[in-house]
């Protein structure tokens, strides 16, 4: 008998975590009951009761089981951990908020048995905020034009995932893995299937300003060089400015020395002008810079503080 892994990243989720194991559980026994599954929650340190509901759910249903995370290791890190640690024939991922529809799971997994080894969901409108989907279409269009692999528009990581193509993640060995852009870049021929997004069912978002910019940095330092091309052109452009500039004054001041005005308006100029191009380059070489300390430091993705039914 095959085996469903369906991981499930959760982060102060109380008023979801049950509803949506006993919506996932239905899903499996009502369309693949002819599978095994495993149900694994992987929490990242929440503060609420998440975890005591967990856990009681992990003593009523061995199939159920736990790991979680000794602090927050980040929206990236705690689900890839979760994949890999997964054990089924086949390993979905899906958001513990009901955004993605759990009803989908059945079709992933037809379409697995078609012979795709990635099948992943992929918005093409959602409930959430006007403003944040348009802005996310915006990201997504420019990070294809400068990406050296075509990226995934509006895929959040919802997927199904074959047990090979875990194994592949799994030798990446990759301290700061971006899901999105490994399956873009690595992965095998997928399917996908549209679906709307739905609004979270309770409690509040968790991504906030500093988590957005951190996965976008993540994904643009990850699979983009146009970032410190454009800091090289842009100097190199500036510099040659600056001659010529420099030259046609010297020239001016040479034929005209006593009556052609320096001035000030010029130094201030260039000083503001360059000083903040320098602060702006420096700041973006500094995330590349980031991306490869945490990839050469290569700490582990998460620790756990305790696993249950493993």
């Amino acid at each position: 008998m095959k085996k469903i892994s369906i991981v499930v990243p959760t982060y102060n989720e109380e008023e979801n975590v049950k509803p949506l194991s006993e919506a996932i559980i239905n899903e499996l026994q009502t369309h693949c009951s002819n599978y095994d599954y495993e149900l694994i929650f992987i929490d990242n340190n929440s503060k609420d009761n998440t975890r005591s509901i967990i856990r009681s759910l992990c003593q009523d249903n061995h199939k159920i089981k736990a790991i979680f995370n000794t602090k927050n290791f980040g929206q990236a890190n705690s689900p890839f951990y979760g994949i890999l640690s997964s054990t089924g024939d086949c390993t979905i991922l899906i958001c513990a908020d009901f955004q993605d529809p759990i009803e989908m799971i059945h079709t992933f997994v037809a379409e697995w048995e078609n012979g795709y080894k990635i099948v992943i969901g992929r918005k093409t409108t959602s409930k959430e905020n006007k403003l944040m989907y348009t802005l996310r279409s915006m990201y997504y269009k420019l990070l294809n034009k400068f990406s050296d692999f075509e990226q995934i528009e509006h895929f959040t990581g919802f997927g199904l995932y074959d047990s090979s193509f875990v194994q592949t993640l799994r030798e990446l060995k990759d301290p700061t893995p971006f899901l999105r852009g490994i399956v873009a870049e690595l992965g095998p021929e997928r399917k996908e299937i549209p679906y709307t997004q739905q609004e979270r069912r309770a409690g509040k978002t968790k991504n906030n300003f500093f988590r957005l910019y951190d996965l976008a940095m993540l994904s643009f330092t990850s699979y983009t060089t146009i970032g410190l091309r454009i800091a090289t052109f842009t100097g190199f452009f500036f510099s040659i400015l600056s001659l010529v500039v420099a030259l046609i004054y010297l020239i001016l001041k040479l034929i005209n020395w006593y009556t052609f005005p320096m001035g000030q308006a010029p130094i201030l100029l260039g000083v503001f002008v360059f000083g903040s191009l320098q602060l702006f380059f420096i700041g973006l070489i500094g995330e590349y810079i980031i991306a490869m300390n945490k990839r050469l430091m290569n700490r582990p993705l998460v620790v756990e503080e305790e696993k249950i039914n493993f």
